[in-house]
């Protein structure tokens, strides 16, 4: 075990070796995928799959600060998830305050939800807003918490708040559809403020989005990770760090 973890070891700092500072993503989303499947794969309830899930995520946030990631975003619920039949989906919505809690006692990072909190049960938005303001003074990375998240459901959100601002104004429809432009969805999208994301890292071995920053995500770079979320190790971070190092991007052109 000894030299099996010195070897490790090497390796790890071969890989960083290989990551330039320069070429290290400012954001970073992650689609924690493949708890429940890892639990089957345990002999275990998917329950203890959640709570495994949960209790990688301040390791990866660690590894994110070694490599100076200012935003990361985790997608922890999605809007179909909500459709999960109960009690699985209150032991996981109960996971996810306590996981959120756990992240505000760390006083690391600054917490920001993302999400139609209106879909949750009030006490779980009551969590996600109380840790947004508990964290607001916080000089640590950003961490978007996306809970009752769903990138269609975004993007309606964002339009939806940018007529209804403009409306407040007097602005007419045909004034409107005159103003509307990437520029001003983008200012009202769950994420404002924020760079979009450079990586986007997908475990469990499922290659596809599946509505997750649909938008932001435009020109990310994608890392497909075989490893359940709960088996995603440090060395697996490293190499999506490196793969993204070895692209070339050219936003579209």
């Amino acid at each position: 075990m000894g030299l099996r973890n010195l070897l490790y070891g090497v390796y790890e700092r071969n890989l960083v070796g290989q990551i330039p500072p320069a070429d290290r993503p400012r954001h970073i989303g992650v689609i924690l995928d493949g708890n429940r499947r890892w639990a089957t794969a345990q002999g275990s309830s998917s329950s203890a799959g959640h709570r495994a899930g949960a209790a990688k995520i301040v390791d990866f946030l660690g590894w994110c600060d070694e490599v100076d990631v200012e935003v990361v975003t985790l997608w922890l619920l999605s809007t179909d998830n909500l459709n999960r039949p109960e009690p699985e989906l209150g032991v996981l919505l109960g996971i996810i305050e306590e996981t959120v809690t756990g992240l505000v006692a760390q006083g690391r990072w600054r917490l920001h939800p993302v999400g139609a909190l209106d879909l949750l049960p009030n006490c779980t938005a009551r969590v996600l807003k109380e840790a947004e303001e508990a964290t607001a003074d916080i000089s640590g990375s950003l961490v978007n918490i996306a809970v009752g998240y769903g990138g269609r459901r975004e993007v309606v959100d964002a339009v939806r708040a940018l007529v209804q601002e403009q409306a407040s104004q007097g602005t007419s429809l045909d004034e409107l559809a005159q103003l509307i432009d990437v520029e001003h969805i983008a200012e009202h999208l769950y994420t404002k403020g924020q760079p979009d994301p450079d990586l986007v890292i997908r475990t469990s071995g499922e290659q596809r989005l599946s509505g997750f920053l649909l938008w932001q995500s435009a020109h990310s770079e994608f890392y497909f990770c075989e490893a359940y979320w709960p088996d995603f190790r440090h060395v697996d971070f490293l190499r999506a760090l490196r793969a993204y190092a070895d692209r070339k991007r050219r936003f579209g052109f």
